[in-house]
């Protein structure tokens, strides 16, 4: 049985995984990200295979390696991580009463065979329409300026509210995987390493 690696140091990663199950060990990638202000799926599958690959050199054996992308886009436009709180709240200012697109790319790397799946994850968060306070406590209070989009779902409703969000949720409405809004889609990651374990 091959040892699974993720190769990411980001705690909510860290956190789906785990639902998963499964054992795996964490070896953060040290490469750096491309970007493109406008979205580009050829870019997001590069970045989570750079990031496997990264730890593949390192010299792992007898592994998968599980490297992962996240962007947050609007208009075509990639919201990337606010590099304050002014920008956090213009960024949340443009998701007011829009709905957007949250896309993962997921990448798992057989560290002996080279063998190599990646694959993309969508989902759609429609935010309610925010006044300008609501904003800036949610800033002061949840520190997201680690977070692509300048907001954590797991901040406004849990697994089991997708449905039925609550009234004081920044989130309306969202189609498509929770938790890969959260970085990492379980369920596909879940089917693509069975694609390697059989």
């Amino acid at each position: 049985m091959k040892k699974i690696i993720l190769a990411s140091n980001s705690p909510r990663r860290k956190e789906i995984l785990k639902l998963s199950g499964r054992k795996f060990e964490i070896q953060t990638s040290k490469s750096s990200e491309l970007f493109s202000s406008n979205f580009d799926e050829e870019i997001i599958k590069k970045n989570s295979l750079i990031k496997a690959s990264d730890v593949k050199k390192e010299g792992v054996r007898n592994a998968l390696i599980i490297g992962a992308d996240t962007m947050v886009i609007l208009d075509s436009v990639c919201l990337v991580k606010p590099q304050n709180v002014i920008e956090a709240l213009f960024m949340l200012k443009k998701l007011s009463g829009k709905t957007h697109t949250v896309v993962t790319s997921h990448t798992i790397i057989d560290s002996d065979t080279n063998k190599t799946l990646t694959e993309l994850s969508k989902s759609f968060v429609t935010f309610k329409k925010l006044n300008l306070i609501e904003i800036v406590e949610y800033i002061l209070k949840k520190k997201p300026l680690d977070k692509a989009g300048s907001y954590g779902i797991q901040d406004f409703i849990s697994k089991d509210e997708v449905d039925n969000p609550p009234k004081n949720s920044f989130i309306q409405k969202l189609e498509g995987s929770y938790y890969n809004v959260m970085g990492l889609d379980i369920q596909l990651i879940g089917q693509m390493l069975e694609k390697f374990e059989n």
